[in-house]
Formats: structure tokens, C-alpha cells, sequence
């Protein structure tokens, strides 16, 4: 399932005024190089070009480019990181990264240029920065074992940034240069962005590799607030496909799942109320719900799409409209199956979800995995994928996709032969609680991506009950959510579309043409909170310093008071107007919408 063409590994990179001399390490007769001047990237022969004066530095690969203010950097990965082995081939997660500007100096711009031009940089690092980012020199980690045997060997051989699949590619926009010339293929190298994790187990005396991978679409992705629903595109926010591998004596099997959020336009905007009300939009969901299910049918086959919302309260508006839409397509190669979690698991009950398992168990016998025999037998195939969805698609979820995991892991080790007939994955203690933890953390980081904090609910995941701990655990990060989710994750979004190219730096931009940055906060912005904060302070000060209480000190208690909640409520109904919204593509604040 390898690739015959592996890409570069390690490199030299050497840096002199002029120039970029990129080396692969093991293969001196080869040089990229870069014109920091005119901009243009060629492959030489290795004369000995480079000059004696210049300074180097290992890197372990590039990561693209990506135009600024400033003009163009070059962003390289500087440390790396080892996960383990996928079908042999070593996988690596990206520890520590650099960009470097083409430029030498930023005497072209303005100060007000260079301030902003930081703010770019910044954005790439966030992106950058939020883990996990992965690749591997010689696998395609963005297809699962069953698309990669069901190639031809003419696509293993293409450049993986040719063949890979574009929807898990996250560096896609900065190697468009390099991916212009096909003479650099060797240089381009696909991340994954999500969660991987490799565990060399062992169960009966027999060792095996038991494997997670998540892959997160770069098609919609953004931060949890501000990017819901669908697009015209038919792709939805907080795509994931999570893949179970387990490979024992050369045979290799996998086990696929996916989430997204509900594949309706809605949205559900942050305006400082701790839960914002989804909103339907008034927009064609047929079409795009038509295009979102073409495409997984075509990649996943049948699906069982499980809706975990809510049934009533604010959520209910998108479980009756998922199910109504589900019933007007009248598609046979879909079925819907809704499940009001947290109704059926109210105090705690979350044995009950044995319930949602038993009404799946038939059809994930029926979908099956995949099955690929050391002598090269295809045993089986996945027909189909179960979607799972919540709100969010993250805590609900990863619940429910943890436990179809399991069993669906149960049923491959019996036939691996690795459990007896009778045994279960839940009854290997030691094993279930490394399944257990692999999955909490799956759903911490996939979590971490989209709603900037750990998940909820992994209490669950890791213990298999709910725990009073894991309640106040909750509690923390939902107030964590809340704050990023007004307050920070506007500049977040603006990190992921400058990433993803959805907004790019024009030449002039802050002299020639206005900079999307460049934003004036109205006068309710600094005087409302201001005057919060006083009054707080003035209300406690007259709590705390009169020795008795008279009517003067009621009065400016009562005062104080007044000033507070009056403040407070004016903050909140022009509560959008304080929210850190994204700045460099337009999201819009009032839509159109049904109740």
C-alpha cells in the first residue's frame, strides 16, 4: 500500500541574502532553491553553489509558503516527532516549526504595516500551533487502508500531494507553488491535521498494533461559533473521519467512522449569552444536503446517520428539520436514527446507551471492516459508515463513536484470533484501559481544534461512568469555551482561513487598498465594560468599608447596584458588538432566519 516514490526526508536548509539552498540530506546531487529577490523555486544540480559564508539549519520538511504584508515566508518544520508505524511506514507528528521571511528587511512598509504584518505571522503560527499536524515521508495518511488497496498501481506512484486526499490536506494552499512544478514533488509534503495514535499491544500472548486516526476536513473548518452547518459546497463544519487499524501478523484491518455537524444551513453565532439559540437560514438545504450525501455515499457507501440534539428546547429545531429533510430525500442508501442524549442519560444514566448500540448492531454486522490477510486475501470490505453527530460533534459523539468502536474491535480480534471465542475487548483490563484513554484523548484534541478546549464528558471515555470530578471538569472547561469562544476565537478563525487561502494578503494592502484589520471598535466597546468595572468596584467598596450601615450607604449601595445590573444588561443586548468576530472573511452577524 506504499508508495513507490517516497518523498525527501531530513533536509539542510541554507540561508544567505540572496537565497534559499534547501538539501535533502543522503542526496547532495539535488538543491532547491529559492530566490529570496525574484521569488522564483528551482531544482539545480548540486555544484557547489552554495556559499561558504551562509548559515544552515536541519529541517525535516516544508511546510509551503504563504504571502504577507511583508512579502513571501517560507514555513519549515524544525523539530518532528515519532508516532509509530502505519503498515510499516513511519508516521510523524510536527513538534516545533519556523517561518522565515524572503525579505531582509521591512523598510517598504508602514509601522501601521509592520504591526499588522505581526498579526499575520501570528495567525500562521496559531494555525500552525494548534495540535496535532502529521505527515509521513513514505505512507499517504490521508486515505484509509480500504481506498488505499482498492487503487490502481499507476496512483501509487503519483506525488503524494497529487494523490492524496484533498480534504484532509491542510497545507494544500501554502505548497501551490512548490506543487506547480512537478520536477519538486519530492519536496511537497501533505499534513494531516487531528489526532493519531499507534499502541504495540499485546492480549493472549499474541502482540498486535492498535491504531486511531482522525482526519479533520479542511473543506469547512473553523472554530466552533462561527463555523456550523453546511455550505453551497455540501461540506459541513467539524468534519471528521476517525479510522480503527489493527494490524496482528500481517494481516491489517480497519474500521471507519465519521462525524459532521448537521448538514443544514444554521448557525449559531456568539453574542455573549453562555448558549446562543440555533438559527435555521433561509437557504436551499435540499441542494446542498443532496451534494453532502452524494459524496459521503460515494466515499463511505450506506449510511446510518445518528443524531444525537437534543429533541426539545433549543436544539429541537434541528432534529425535527435533519429528520424531515432525511425523509423528503427518500434516499434507500441512508437512514436516520435520532437519539436525545441527554434525555435518555439524564442522572447519570449513561448505561442507557446500550439502548442506541442495540438498534445499530444489525447494520454495523451488515457494513462490516475491512479485511486484508497477510498472503493478500480481501476477506472483506466496509459497505458503509455510521455519521454521528451532535451540536458540536464532539462530546455526545465521541461517546458513541468510542463505543461502535469497540465492539466493532471485539469482533475483529476474534476473527484476528487474537481473543478467544467468548472474550471481550472489555474484559482485557489492562487493554480497555488503554482503549479508554486513547479515545478520551482523541476527543480532547479534536475538541481542542474546533472549540479551543478539552472535551467534555471524557469521563465517560476513560472510567466508563460518569464521575463528580468529571462533572466540575465540565464545568471548567465550559466556562473556558465561553470565554475563548467570544473573546478569541474571532482571531483563531482569521488564523484558519489565512492558512487555508479562504482570505489571501494583496500587494498595497494598508496603503493602496484598506486592511481587513485594520478595525475601529465602536464607543460602546471600551465605555460600557468601563463602566462595569467601576461600578463593581464602587458596589464592593461600599460593602466592605462602612463600619454600620446607614441610609446614605444603602442609598449608594442601591446606586452601585442599579449601575451594575443596568450596565451589565446593556452589554448584553448589544452583546455582538463586543464579541471578537473574525475579521479577514465576512460572517454575517444578522441573518435571515427561521424560528
Amino acid at each position: 500500500m506504499a508508495a513507490i516514490a517516497e518523498l525527501h526526508s531530513d533536509f539542510i536548509l541554507y540561508i544567505t541574502p540572496e537565497k534559499f539552498y534547501i538539501e535533502a540530506i543522503g542526496d547532495g546531487n539535488e538543491l532547491l532553491v529559492i530566490d529570496r529577490v525574484s521569488q522564483e523555486i528551482s531544482l539545480q544540480v548540486n555544484h557547489g553553489q552554495i556559499p561558504q559564508a551562509s548559515s544552515s539549519k536541519p529541517i525535516c520538511g516544508i511546510v509551503g509558503t504563504v504571502q504577507l504584508l511583508a512579502g513571501p515566508y517560507l514555513v519549515i518544520i524544525t523539530k518532528k516527532q515519532k508516532v509509530g508505524t502505519i503498515n510499516g511506514q513511519t508516521i510523524w507528528q510536527v513538534a516545533e516549526t519556523e517561518v522565515i521571511s524572503y525579505t531582509r528587511t521591512l523598510l517598504h512598509l508602514t509601522e501601521k504595516q509592520i504591526s499588522e504584518n505581526k498579526l499575520y505571522i501570528s495567525m500562521v503560527e496559531c494555525a500552525l500551533n494548534t495540535p496535532y499536524l502529521y505527515f509521513s515521508y513514505s505512507y499517504d495518511i490521508t486515505h484509509t487502508l480500504q481506498r488505499l488497496h482498492n487503487t490502481s498501481p499507476e496512483f501509487l506512484q503519483m506525488p503524494y500531494h497529487e494523490r492524496a486526499d484533498l480534504r484532509f490536506v491542510w497545507n494544500g494552499h501554502l505548497l501551490r507553488e512548490l506543487a506547480n512544478q512537478p520536477e519538486l514533488c519530492r519536496f511537497c509534503l501533505p499534513l494531516l491535521h487531528g489526532f493519531i495514535s499507534i499502541n504495540q499491544c499485546s492480549l493472549n500472548g499474541k502482540p498486535f498494533l492498535w491504531t486511531i486516526v482522525s482526519r479533520r476536513c479542511c473543506f469547512r473548518a473553523g472554530t466552533r461559533l462561527f463555523t456550523r452547518g453546511i455550505d453551497v459546497q455540501g461540506n459541513v463544519a467539524n468534519f471528521v473521519e476517525t479510522e480503527q487499524i489493527v494490524e496482528y501478523a500481517g494481516d491489517k484491518s480497519s474500521f471507519v467512522q465519521t462525524r459532521g455537524s448537521v448538514p443544514l444551513f444554521w448557525n449559531q453565532l456568539p453574542n455573549l449569552k453562555y448558549k446562543p439559540k440555533p438559527r435555521l437560514q433561509n437557504e436551499n438545504h435540499a441542494e446542498a444536503f443532496s451534494r453532502h450525501f452524494d459524496t459521503q455515499i460515494f466515499n463511505y457507501g450506506r449510511q446510518v446517520l445518528i443524531n444525537l440534539v437534543d429533541h426539545s428546547g433549543a436544539e429541537g429545531i434541528l432534529e425535527r428539520s435533519y429528520g424531515e429533510m432525511v425523509n423528503r430525500m427518500g434516499n434507500p442508501n441512508i437512514r436516520y436514527e435520532s437519539f436525545d442524549f441527554h434525555a435518555e442519560c439524564r442522572h447519570l444514566r449513561w448505561d442507557r446507551l446500550s439502548i442506541l448500540i442495540d438498534r445499530l448492531a444489525h447494520e454495523q454486522d451488515e457494513f462490516g471492516c475491512f479485511l486484508l490477510t497477510r498472503d493478500g486475501t480481501l476477506v472483506s470490505l466496509q459497505d458503509g459508515v455510521f455519521r454521528t453527530n451532535c451540536v458540536d460533534c464532539l462530546d455526545r459523539t465521541n461517546v458513541v463513536q468510542s463505543m461502535l468502536a469497540r465492539r466493532s474491535l471485539t469482533q475483529i480480534m476474534q476473527k484476528l484470533g487474537i481473543l478467544r471465542t467468548g472474550q471481550k475487548v472489555e474484559d482485557q483490563l489492562y487493554f480497555e484501559s488503554l482503549f479508554k484513554s486513547v479515545w478520551a484523548d482523541n476527543a480532547d484534541i479534536i475538541s481542542i481544534q474546533y472549540s479551543g478546549t478539552g472535551a467534555l464528558k471524557t469521563d465517560f471515555t476513560r472510567t466508563g461512568k460518569r464521575t463528580r470530578w468529571g462533572l466540575v471538569r465540565d464545568g471548567i472547561n465550559s466556562l473556558t469555551r465561553y470565554y475563548k469562544n467570544n473573546f478569541a476565537d474571532g482571531f483563531r478563525q482569521d488564523s484558519i482561513d489565512l492558512f487555508l487561502g479562504r482570505y489571501m494578503v494583496e500587494d498595497g494592502e494598508g496603503v493602496t487598498r484598506p486592511c481587513p484589520l485594520d478595525v475601529e471598535k465602536g464607543w460602546k466597546y471600551i465605555t460600557f465594560p468601563l463602566v462595569l468595572l467601576i461600578a463593581i468596584a464602587m458596589f464592593f467598596a461600599n460593602v466592605v468599608t462602612p463600619s454600620e450601615y446607614t441610609t446614605e450607604s444603602l442609598l449608594y449601595l442601591l446606586f452601585w447596584g442599579s449601575m451594575v445590573a443596568v450596565t451589565f444588561a446593556t452589554i448584553m443586548i448589544y452583546g455582538t458588538e463586543f464579541v471578537d468576530y473574525p475579521k479577514l472573511c465576512e460572517i454575517r452577524k444578522i441573518t435571515a432566519t427561521i424560528e
